[in-house]
């Protein structure tokens, strides 16, 4: 069985993203072991320069590598990543399989991204659209098209 790791910067702090992530951490369970990390935002002042923001993605970054397990396949969640359709992100869960990797760690940095350091780190650089979305909300994104990629895999009936 397929091990999963999501790796995000921050809490949830509101309680509809946490019921929502609840609910497809459920649903994975029928396929995958899935592991939640969180890591700690960076404390960042209010008008911050570019230097300041460099400061808190490198620290962010330092506590992200520090969680990333030996010989997981790295996928940081990056605007600049590969686009993708469900379907051929099931395939790519699949060939990450047939590779011989048993886990997956899919990456999600806090409000101002994340460090080249992690993403230099990544066997697939992945983005859900060239739109910004909060990293808290692009959480449940992220478990929801894990669950559809594994349902398409199982010849499931969630995805149509």
């Amino acid at each position: 069985m397929m091990k999963i790791t999501v790796i995000a910067v921050g809490k949830l702090k509101e309680r509809y993203l946490r019921d929502g992530c609840d609910e497809y951490l459920k649903r994975l369970g029928a396929y995958s072991r899935v592991n939640i990390v969180e890591i700690s935002e960076e404390r960042c002042p209010e008008n911050p320069s570019r230097a300041e923001i460099e400061a808190v993605k490198d620290k962010e970054g330092k506590r992200i590598i520090s969680k990333i397990p030996k010989g997981a396949f790295v996928v940081p969640m990056c605007i600049e990543g590969e686009q993708m359709s469900s379907e051929d992100f099931s395939r790519r869960i699949e060939e990450i399989s047939i590779k011989g990797f048993g886990e997956i760690v899919f990456i999600i940095g806090g409000s101002f991204g994340m460090s080249d350091e992690v993403k230099s780190l990544g066997g697939l650089k992945l983005s859900f659209g060239r739109m910004t979305l909060p990293h808290q909300l692009m959480r449940m994104i992220l478990l929801e098209q894990i669950y559809r990629a594994f349902s398409i895999l199982n010849n499931g009936k969630y995805h149509k």
